[in-house]
C-alpha cells in the first residue's frame, strides 16, 4: 500500500470515505493508495497499477490547459482503466466534471469505486466500452479536455503479462494511438486541447496521427527516467488547427539526476499534483 510520508500534511479536500459502505473497502486482492492530496485509489494487487506514466500525463494536462488558456469543465479520459489520470486532473480541477470511457469492467469498477470513496459521484461517470463504438456517447457531447494513455506495444510486438487485466493496458488489443486520437478529435470543443503519453521511438507515427485527426498545433516533450539515459516516453498535446501543422519540441523533463535522485522540476511536478515531494 502506497502509505504518506510521516509529518506530510496533504492539501485539498478530505474525501468521505467509506461511509460504512463495505464495498467501499478493501477486498481480496486489492489495495486503497494514496492519490493526490487525501484523495485515494482502489487497485488490485496483481494487476494495472497507476505509475509514473499517469501522474506526468495529468500533470502535463494541466500545464497544457495553463498555457492554452483553457480552464476544463468537461473532460473525456479515454481507455481510462483505474481512473488515474482522470482523478489525478479532476483533483487539480475543482470546477470540472469528468467522464471516463474504459472496456475492462474490471477496471472501470475499481474507477468507479474509487470515484464513490473520494466523494465524486456528482462530477465523474465511469462508463463501459469500447470508446471507437459511437454509442458509449451522448449526440453532440463535446469536451474541453481529452487525456489518454494508449498501449505503447503492437500486438506481438512484445511479452504479454498472465494477468488478463495488464495485457490490454500495454497492448494494442482495442487500436493504438491514431484510434484514440480519431476519437478524440471527434469529442474536442474548438478550443479544445488533447493530451496523452506514448512510447518515444514512436514519436514520429504519434504527430502523423495527430495530423490525420485534424490536430494542427503539437507539443511534444520526451520524459528521461534517469539522465543520461534515453527517453522511454514522451508527452504530447494538440489542439486544432489549420494545416500544415506545427509542430513545438520541448526540452526533456528529466525525472532523476544521474545520482538517482528526483531533479526539482519532478519535485515541483509531485507538490503541483497533490504528492509529497
Amino acid at each position: 500500500m502506497r502509505r504518506r510520508p510521516a509529518g506530510w500534511e496533504p492539501p485539498g479536500p478530505v474525501p468521505p470515505g467509506d461511509r460504512g459502505d463495505p464495498s467501499l473497502r478493501r477486498g481480496p486482492g486489492e489495495t486503497l493508495d494514496c492519490l493526490s492530496g487525501h484523495w485515494k485509489i482502489f487497485q488490485l494487487r496483481r494487476g494495472h497499477r497507476y505509475s509514473t506514466d499517469d501522474l506526468l500525463t495529468a500533470w502535463y494536462a494541466v500545464e497544457a490547459c495553463r498555457r492554452a488558456g483553457v480552464r476544463p469543465r468537461r473532460v473525456l479520459d479515454l481507455g481510462c482503466g483505474i481512473g488515474s489520470v482522470g482523478l489525478l486532473v479532476l483533483w487539480k480541477f475543482p470546477g470540472a466534471a469528468l467522464v471516463g470511457v474504459e472496456a475492462q469492467a474490471v477496471s472501470a469498477g475499481l474507477a468507479r469505486r474509487s470515484v464513490r470513496y473520494n466523494g465524486i459521484e456528482g462530477r465523474a461517470e465511469i462508463r463501459v466500452g469500447d470508446f471507437r463504438d459511437p454509442g458509449v456517447f451522448d449526440a453532440g457531447e463535446r469536451f474541453d479536455l481529452v487525456t489518454g494513455s494508449p498501449p505503447y506495444l503492437a500486438p506481438g510486438e512484445g511479452r504479454r503479462s498472465s494477468l488478463p487485466q495488464r495485457g490490454p493496458c500495454r497492448f494494442e488489443d482495442r487500436g493504438g494511438a491514431r484510434d484514440y486520437l480519431r476519437a478524440a478529435s471527434a469529442r474536442l470543443e474548438a478550443e479544445g486541447i488533447v493530451v496523452w503519453v506514448h512510447a518515444t521511438r514512436y514519436r514520429h507515427e504519434n504527430v502523423a496521427a495527430a495530423v490525420e485527426a485534424g490536430l494542427g498545433r503539437i507539443a511534444v516533450r520526451p520524459v528521461v527516467f534517469r539522465e543520461g539515459r534515453k527517453s522511454l516516453i514522451s508527452l504530447f498535446w494538440a489542439s486544432q488547427g489549420a494545416a500544415p501543422a506545427r509542430v513545438e519540441e520541448e526540452p526533456a523533463l528529466v525525472v532523476r539526476g544521474a545520482d538517482g535522485v528526483w531533479s526539482d522540476e519532478y519535485r515541483r511536478i509531485r507538490t503541483e499534483m497533490g504528492f509529497p515531494a
